[in-house]
Formats: structure tokens, C-alpha cells, sequence
């Protein structure tokens, strides 16, 4: 079993697939890493040698910010955005969504489970 950056890799995949796995690589960062690396797309991680995994691995460690660096430096960013009171940041804080989208309805994810208000009873004479 591949195991880079700290991740192990699922071995029956495409080597593409495989690199997608660890946080801050995706497709077409897999497939550069593998074009550097002189490894085939279609090769599957399990197919890979000990010099392949090594190149691999040498290139993602130069060349680009993954898991916990990565994960650390977007919570700065986040944090930083709240510090200064930005309109993103006020929306992170508040657990809104920041792109514009919709809130009266939708935004399920950012807002979370519903809350449900009761309804105002009717006066009876």
C-alpha cells in the first residue's frame, strides 16, 4: 500500500484517482504530479514501484501545500477574515453561506439542522 503525505492511498484505483485522496490534490494536480513523475495515468497505485512512490512523493512535497499545512493555512485565512470584520468573515462567524447564494431557503449545509419556530396562535372569542 502507497503511502504519501501521511495518507495511505487505495491501491485498486487509477493512479489519478489514488492522488486525490490526500488533501490538496486534485485532478488535474494528480495528473501533473504523474506526468513529472513519468508515470501512467492508467497505472494502478498497486502497480507502482518503490522508485515510482519515491518520485511521487519527492514531487508533492517540493511543489505543493497538502493536509495539515494546507488545512492550517486555510483556518488562518478563515480567522483572519473574522478578525478583521469583513462581510466574509461575519458570515463565517454567523454560519452562513459567503458566495451570495439564497437563505431563505436552501443553505441547509451552512445553517445546519432546522429549528422549527412555532406558529403564532389564533385569538378565539
Amino acid at each position: 500500500m502507497a503511502r504519501i503525505a501521511g495518507v495511505d492511498l487505495p491501491r485498486h484505483k487509477r493512479g489519478v484517482v489514488s492522488l486525490t485522496y490526500i488533501y490538496g490534490i486534485g485532478n488535474s494536480s494528480a495528473r501533473e504530479i504523474l506526468e513529472k513523475a513519468g508515470v501512467s495515468e492508467d497505472t494502478k497505485a498497486e502497480a507502482w514501484t518503490d522508485e515510482n512512490i519515491k518520485a511521487i512523493a519527492r514531487i508533492i512535497a517540493d511543489e505543493y501545500k497538502t493536509e495539515g499545512q494546507l488545512r492550517s493555512e486555510v483556518q488562518t485565512n478563515i480567522k483572519r477574515l473574522m478578525d478583521i470584520g469583513c462581510y466574509r468573515g461575519l458570515r463565517h462567524r454567523k454560519g452562513l453561506p459567503l458566495r451570495g447564494q439564497r437563505t431563505r431557503t436552501n443553505a441547509r449545509t451552512r445553517k445546519g439542522k432546522r429549528k422549527t419556530v412555532a406558529g403564532k396562535k389564533k385569538v378565539t372569542k
